[in-house]
């Protein structure tokens, strides 16, 4: 008999499944649970139903599995909105490393792939250089900040986020201090769309700088925003950039489109194999410098005789890996669509002293086109794309040019598999695969692939 919502059952939990839920059967019907783990014997509540499947949250630990880390600690706000939170380290990268391979089986179409376990952080907690978090009242009208709920809109505060870098933490708990003493500025109300606080960013380097951005929700900055944030700058000697983003739109964003510089460097800086990467309020970086590191050093090991090669970076972004590789190859191209972000990537190679990357504002699949048609010489093409993948024109457009060598690095496996089965239809092979470790305490993966053109 199917259950129904509201009800209570209890449920072993026997896998966790793609997108880091465990499940378990009540009379052969697959529930679903977050915050769950194998071996589990849980009491659930049914919030929704499908007619295959429904979804429950945990009421009462009933026994514990082996890999829950602590038996006191069961929803998604005790770990600090971390669906993986629960889990062991040592387990968290083995589930990582069998999603991956069940994704390119399933989406993939890859039989009797042998996947490697899983490459793990060296940080598993405060690796998380930039943190937006929204503004809420608490009790007694407290202003607080921290995560949103699971499927809601309903924010809950912990003292010490187990992601966001020490030196985040530190400034947030600090601004809070301060705004809760003065009461110079309200809450921002999404509903009635009134009030000035909408959200608190950090961003923070590895010297133990910071940058702090404060959104509110006027068309300039007041005096009491201008004073709060000169308070906070002056308290804290690691801040050394403060910006106002002014956002009075009725939107899910945080960040609004007009940017207020108040005091100290307009950037913060960080290093990545001898660069220097200009951080600014929008710029795009990694939010765990040290495993980004292993990541793209990863990526460019895929490469045969780097030193002979002529690479695209598409979906470039700043440029990131483009410069990195301009240190061992002969030249390289990169290739986004997003001016704001080719023209970060110009800056700072200009700063760097890089000469031997072109930087190209467009559409990755005309622009590759055009350096083709053109004679240009390219052996080798790294993609970095956004998390729905390339699009399949895109990718079969691009298989045209008979590029004998493709790095793919995917923040997706499901997009990764789906994009792998093209490329072996369009006569690539899947040659090398790795799993990456970019956000332990989360469910999140990244997988770096290279394929080869069959000869």
């Amino acid at each position: 008999m199917p259950v129904s919502v509201g009800q209570k059952i209890e449920l072993d939990i026997e896998k966790i499944v793609y997108g880091g839920e465990g499940m378990g059967y009540f009379n052969d019907f697959a529930v679903f649970v977050p915050m769950s783990v194998p071996g589990d014997k849980v009491e659930v509540e049914i919030i929704s139903k499908k007619k295959n499947y429904a979804r429950g949250l945990i009421t009462k630990l009933l026994s514990a599995g082996a890999e829950r880390i602590d038996d006191g600690r069961v929803s998604f706000e005790d770990f600090h909105g971390c669906d993986f939170g629960m889990l062991s380290y040592e387990s968290q990268l083995k589930y990582k490393q069998q999603l991956v391979a069940d994704v390119m089986e399933k989406i993939g179409g890859v039989k009797d792939l042998i996947v490697p376990p899983t490459l793990g952080s060296q940080e598993i907690y405060n690796y998380r250089n930039k943190v937006i978090e929204p503004f809420a009242y608490g009790k007694d009208k407290e202003i607080i900040t921290g995560m949103f709920g699971k499927r809601s809109h309903d924010v809950f505060q912990v003292k010490e986020n187990m992601l966001s870098s020490k030196l985040s933490n530190k400034v947030i708990n600090k601004a809070k201090e301060i705004l809760n003493r003065d009461k110079n500025l309200s809450v921002y109300d999404e509903v009635k769309h009134r009030g000035i606080l909408r959200h608190i960013m950090t961003r923070t380097n590895s010297k133990n700088e910071a940058m702090v951005v404060l959104v509110v929700n006027l068309k300039k900055v007041s005096k009491e925003v201008e004073k709060f944030l000169s308070e906070l700058y002056n308290q804290m000697e690691e801040i050394k950039s403060v910006y106002v983003s002014l956002n009075t739109e009725k939107t899910n964003f945080a960040l609004g489109k007009t940017m207020v510089h108040l005091f100290g460097e307009k950037t913060i800086f960080e290093e990545i194999e001898g660069i220097k990467f200009n951080i600014s309020p929008s710029s795009f970086f990694q939010i765990n410098l040290e495993q980004t590191k292993r990541l793209y050093n990863l990526g460019i090991s895929y490469f045969d005789n780097i030193e002979d090669k002529y690479i695209i970076d598409a979906f470039s972004g700043t440029g990131t890996i483009g410069m990195i590789l301009s240190k061992k190859a002969q030249k390289i191209y990169s290739i986004e669509i997003v001016k704001s972000a080719v023209e970060d990537g110009i800056k700072t190679a200009k700063e760097n002293g890089i000469e031997n990357i072109d930087f190209i504002i467009g559409d990755v699949n005309k622009e590759i086109k055009k350096l083709m048609d053109m004679g240009n010489k390219v052996d080798s093409i790294i993609f970095d794309p956004p998390r729905k993948g390339i699009e399949e024109v895109t990718l079969r457009g691009l298989t045209k040019h008979k590029i004998e060598e493709i790095v793919y690095i995917s923040c997706n496996p499901s997009t990764f598999a789906r994009d792998t089965k093209i490329l072996t239809e369009e006569g690539y092979s899947l040659e090398k695969i790795q799993p990456v470790d970019m956000f332990p305490q989360t469910s999140h993966i990244e997988v770096v692939g290279k394929f080869s053109l069959k000869k």
